[in-house]
């Protein structure tokens, strides 16, 4: 079925970016049409009952940091349209199996505090960054290219272009700090050994100072809900249920917007693609995929420290040479002992996640791209040895591995939740090293998805930036 109408741009995708390049065209006059091939909106931003009845889970993200901090969702008045964020008391818990943890808190010296020796190196790392933080954030989440404040961004990339384990190793002395740095790093779902995973702790838990990482309140599906109902009313329409096969499926000479990743844009029949682009599109490099499961608990997981009860996110990882090997892992190299897990818990504080008196817990870990594996047993045993008895409170659970996620999302290429390796390469070339990563060249159409920058995340800055593309030069 061709579509038809007098819609000036397609969006094709209705994730936090498709939606956002959605709302920024609409905002300047154009008549838009999002198209969506699943029954529902959202992308990596929804919530389902996947278990048992009323116990809400997010399909994908579940704690959002840059959403909060997203310049473009800021400028929105999305609590007037049914999003509402709700702070947990700390950001983050990385226990240890003596029963103390770490944690991220809103204040520097309060995160520092549960460092022990190394609560002076941390004070000292994060409070100059935290300084700057409303001239680095644009940067952070900008398009990569000139940057219009070089000096904050120059003292962050002294400390952030680096691998991991470097900044760990460097900067502490004590388990305890290493082992908390590395599991912020962790997120780039690189090697700690490699460039430049550090930025990425870096630049979460400088977000965890200056805004927390919230929940919204109803699950994920909250976000991309507000986002969509404040594009209807600016006369925004969605279809749903309509996959994108071939070029001809959208009418000639109008604008589209491409909420995917490379690889999904390759198999559109029709597609005419200079050669040379064409060749870097196939040459994009995915990353490790992400195994994960969804549980309905009987009660809230019983943490052997009571810190973990605080924090909407948890990081189950142990030592700083444990996550390392984990995270190797998820690149093809060893045998996965104990996973990072990534656990979030938001019934704790969302009552409206669960019946009364149940909980509702998420968590992944990463695989290698496209493993055909079952990780269910030892996500649980890394929650058992931080939490005892923590099988005993499960009342149902649903494994998910990156072919499932895949067949749900196909931007979840091979289980990759980030849209493409975030190596120090695809940092500054994504998808293609050009000048303009937005445009498609000799043709009328962008791509808007995390594939571009500023990547991975839930902020829209992506779809943001392309449609600020177009728009510059139509």
């Amino acid at each position: 079925m061709v579509l038809t109408g007098s819609e000036e741009a397609f969006i094709v995708g209705s994730g936090p970016n498709g939606l956002a390049a959605a709302i920024a065209l609409a905002g300047s006059g154009l008549r838009v049409r999002v198209i969506e091939g699943n029954p529902s909106i959202g992308g990596c931003a929804r919530s389902a009952e996947l278990t048992l009845p009323g116990f809400v889970h997010d399909t994908g993200s579940a704690v959002h940091p840059m959403a909060a901090a997203s310049p473009f969702f800021k400028s929105l008045p999305l609590s007037d349209y049914g999003l509402e964020w709700i702070q947990p008391p700390a950001a983050v818990a990385h226990p240890f199996d003596d029963g103390i943890s770490a944690l991220l808190c809103r204040s520097v010296q309060e995160t520092a505090e549960t460092l022990g020796r190394d609560s002076r190196s941390y004070s000292d790392l994060f409070t100059p960054l935290l300084e700057d933080w409303d001239s680095l954030l644009p940067e952070l989440l900008g398009t990569m290219r000139m940057p219009r404040r070089p000096l904050a961004l120059a003292r962050f990339a002294l400390k952030a272009l680096q691998p991991a384990a470097r900044l760990a190793k460097g900067r502490f002395q004590g388990e305890r700090a290493r082992a908390f740095i590395a599991g912020l790093c962790a997120h780039s779902i690189l090697p700690l050994d490699q460039t430049p995973g550090a930025a990425f702790g870096l630049a979460l838990g400088l977000a965890g100072h200056a805004v927390g990482w919230p929940i919204p309140a109803g699950g994920a599906g909250s976000i991309t809900g507000a986002l969509a109902n404040y594009f209807k009313s600016k006369g925004g329409v969605i279809t749903t249920g309509k996959y994108i096969e071939t070029a001809q499926d959208i009418p000639a000479g109008r604008a589209v917007f491409w909420d995917v990743t490379p690889a999904q844009l390759l198999r559109i029949n029709g597609l005419k693609l200079p050669a040379g682009y064409r060749r870097s599109l196939q040459g994009y490099r995915y990353g490790p995929g992400a195994f994960k499961v969804d549980w309905a608990l009987s009660q809230p997981i019983p943490w052997k420290s009571r810190a973990c009860k605080l924090a909407g996110t948890v990081h189950l990882g142990g030592t700083l040479q444990e996550i390392a090997l984990a995270e190797n892992f998820a690149w093809g190299n060893g045998t996965p002992q104990k996973p990072f897990v990534l656990l979030a818990q938001p019934s704790l504080f969302d009552n409206s996640r669960a019946p009364a008196g149940k909980h509702t817990a998420w968590a992944y870990c990463h695989v290698p791209n496209g493993y055909q594996g079952d990780m269910t047993d030892p996500i649980e045993a890394q929650v058992e040895r931080f939490a005892p008895g923590f099988r005993e409170v499960i009342l149902a659970r649903r494994s998910t591995g990156p072919d499932a996620l895949e067949r749900d999302n196909p931007n979840l290429v091979g289980g990759d939740i980030s849209g493409g390796a975030q190596s120090l390469r695809q940092l500054f070339a994504r998808p293609a090293l050009r000048l303009n990563p937005y445009s498609i060249p000799d043709a009328n159409m962008y791509i808007c998805s995390s594939s571009t920058p500023p990547g991975a995340g839930v902020h829209g800055m992506c779809g943001f930036h392309a449609a600020q593309s177009y728009l510059e030069h139509r």
